[in-house]
């Protein structure tokens, strides 16, 4: 089953209070230039990461994901298991969430 927003969500929150924040920190503190919502961002996430094949594939489980601040961007990094491997596998951080420019 393909990954949803609500998917990408629980891992933002899986991986600690801040990192939900500096989402929403995105999405406030450029006002009153529009950004996109952490909903938004969600799902967008879970679109591309669909699109990559992570989010459809059942070896894969998205086990949390990072998101940090960088200048006027967020920049995320998901971190999934591999079936059957007991290792973590981490992706490239992405970042393509900057305010529109004024």
């Amino acid at each position: 089953m393909p990954l949803s927003r609500d998917d990408v969500r629980a891992a933002v929150e899986r991986a600690g209070d801040e990192h939900w924040q500096s989402l929403i920190r995105h999405h406030e503190d450029p006002y009153p230039r529009p950004a996109p919502t952490p909903g938004d961002i969600c799902r967008e996430e879970a679109a591309r990461l669909n699109a990559l094949g992570l989010g459809i594939d059942p070896r894969f489980t998205l086990l949390e994901t990072a998101v940090r601040r960088v200048g006027e961007e967020v920049e995320l990094v998901h971190r999934y298991s591999l079936a059957p491997d007991p290792g973590v596998l981490q992706t490239a951080p992405f970042q393509n969430y900057a305010p529109d420019p004024a």
